[in-house]
């Protein structure tokens, strides 16, 4: 059986001590829009029917994670691959956006990128 049947939508959420200033960041990074903007909470999605969208929501303890893991440190949860034509390219623009380059980068051909509140982020070419 499946979860829904009529629409499909997918999200994902990230925690962050400033969801709106996080928002903003990604709206700049991938060229979304803000959709949702309430206290606590920030949704953008290419479209308003896209049928997937990012958010953020306040996380009032929120620890920055390190890249890559450390023991006793506090440890990413997940991270999202973004697929981009030009590597070199999409690293400047992340950066412009606002991202920091990892120091530790473990593939040649992906870039691992940390957005303002420490997620790290992975921007690739296929």
């Amino acid at each position: 059986m499946a979860l829904r049947t009529k629409t499909h939508w997918f999200g994902v959420v990230l925690n962050s001590p400033d969801p709106q200033k996080l928002g903003r960041f990604y709206e700049r990074l991938l060229g979304w829009t803000i959709h949702a903007d309430e206290p606590g909470w920030v949704t953008l999605a290419p479209s308003k029917d896209a049928g997937y969208n990012l958010a953020f929501q306040r996380e009032k303890l929120y620890e920055r994670p390190v890249w890559p893991a450390a023991e006793g440190q506090p440890q990413m949860q997940l991270h999202l691959d973004l697929e981009v034509d030009d590597l070199d390219e999409a690293v400047a623009h992340a950066v412009e956006a606002g991202a920091e380059l990892a120091e530790y980068q473990p593939q040649k051909d992906v870039r691992v990128m940390l957005d303002p509140d420490g997620h790290p982020f992975c921007l690739y070419v296929d």
